[in-house]
């Protein structure tokens, strides 16, 4: 239960499931793998910040960060659509299999708190 409450990503006050988000881009064909984590915000607190792997080379060269963004807001409320995209050829995992947030968290983080002018990558 503790580990679930930092999948939690309060932006301006409304509360956003990471996994929901997840789910949904899920869905998008190109989308092989993904982890959604927040990302700090200057005006909102925290953004969700999607991390993406793609199915294949192909998929890679033709899809963007804009179609991704575009690919959520049909699907969800538009304060839950991530407005950072990275994408990576491999997301982080354990010996077992199971994709390391934490290592994005700080990746996140790392990249510094989004503003009205930089959100998107």
């Amino acid at each position: 239960i503790r580990d679930r409450s930092k999948d939690v990503i309060i932006n301006a006050g409304e509360n956003i499931s990471s996994v929901e988000v997840e789910s949904v881009l899920y869905g998008h064909p190109a989308v092989n793998e993904a982890a959604v984590v927040a990302r700090p915000d200057e005006l909102r607190g925290e953004t969700p910040c999607a991390f993406l792997s793609l199915k294949d080379a192909a998929a890679a060269s033709s899809v963007t960060a804009p179609d991704i963004i575009a690919w959520c807001r049909e699907g969800m409320p538009r304060y839950m659509v991530p407005r950072t995209v990275v994408f990576r050829a491999e997301l982080p995992k354990t010996s077992t299999g199971k994709i390391q947030k934490y290592v994005l968290r700080n990746l996140a983080k790392e990249m510094g708190p989004t503003s009205k002018g930089r959100s998107r990558m």
